[in-house]
């Protein structure tokens, strides 16, 4: 099967990549830069840019199935992938997957990564919607600094549970979906198998580690203050705020049994993800 991944360079769509690669189709991976992209039997690297929305839509021409996410920086998610889902529209995808987020399902129409689920929910092509609760990897990636300088997670979520889910089983639901027509119409929300707050995670990680984390419940304006300071454009910062907000009000709390429907295996638990990663706190 010929498949479309947009943002071929993150890491979902990386790991998405791959899976389908093994499993020996071939994969059009977007990204803005495709000359730089990595070379592999299979995979060709085409043009697509969050910031020229409107560029590169033709390789659907090309394509059966396609997976879309929006960059990480973007609060427009509706101004980035509409056009691609109108483009598919035009072409008659076969299937189209969209990522969006744990609680989008929940936002105002107006909002615009909900806006953009109803427009794929009402554009007539087979389509299926992936909203996965926060990520393991965050401990590993916008987290780390605080990690490595301080030994201390820095987030406003107070004494909140959150179902964290590893990368792994977005990747591996959203490869199951794209191939699989019987989810054809759902949104699913994943989670991972338990739910734990941040003290708990920070405990998790030292255990694994050795070292001695702790976490330090901030306030959302110095959790902002932070995001500006890293380099976020103020309506993400604003964005991030947001949701954590909503995770500190126990809404990222639930555990569903999504992951193993669809993909037949239990969802990796948070030791399993600190043990293989413990050396990336090692630093």
């Amino acid at each position: 099967m010929k498949v479309f991944v947009y943002a071929g360079t993150g890491h979902i769509s990386g790991l998405v990549i791959k899976k389908l690669l093994d499993l020996g189709h071939e994969v059009y991976a977007g990204t803005r830069k495709p000359e730089e992209g990595k070379k592999s039997n299979g995979l060709h690297w085409v043009f697509a840019d969050a910031t020229q929305p409107n560029k590169g839509l033709e390789i659907l021409e090309k394509v059966e199935r396609a997976f879309f996410l929006s960059p990480p920086g973007y609060t427009d998610q509706y101004s980035v992938l509409n056009p691609w889902f109108e483009k598919a529209k035009s072409v008659k995808l076969k299937k189209t997957v969209l990522m969006s987020a744990m609680g989008v399902d929940f936002a105002p129409p107006e909002a615009p990564f909900r806006k953009l689920e109803l427009s794929l929910e009402n554009s007539g092509l087979s389509y299926t919607i992936l909203r996965p609760n926060w990520f393991m990897q965050n401990f590993q990636t916008y987290w780390i600094s605080s990690i490595l300088k301080d030994k201390k997670i820095y987030f406003p979520a107070g004494d909140a549970k959150t179902s964290f889910i590893h990368a792994d089983d977005i990747a591996s639901s959203v490869v199951s979906v794209l191939l699989d027509d019987s989810f054809n119409g759902k949104g699913l929300t994943l989670t991972g198998k338990e739910a734990i707050t941040h003290g708990e995670v920070a405990d998790k990680i030292s255990k694994h580690t050795g070292l001695k984390i702790g976490y330090e419940d901030i306030s959302p304006e110095t959790f902002k203050s932070g995001l500006l300071e890293a380099g976020l454009p103020e309506d993400y910062a604003s964005f991030m705020v947001f949701i954590a907000g909503a995770l500190k009000e126990g809404h990222a709390s639930p555990i569903l049994n999504t992951v193993k429907e669809i993909t037949g295996k239990e969802p990796i638990s948070f030791d399993q993800y600190a043990e293989e990663n413990k050396k990336v706190w090692l630093n």
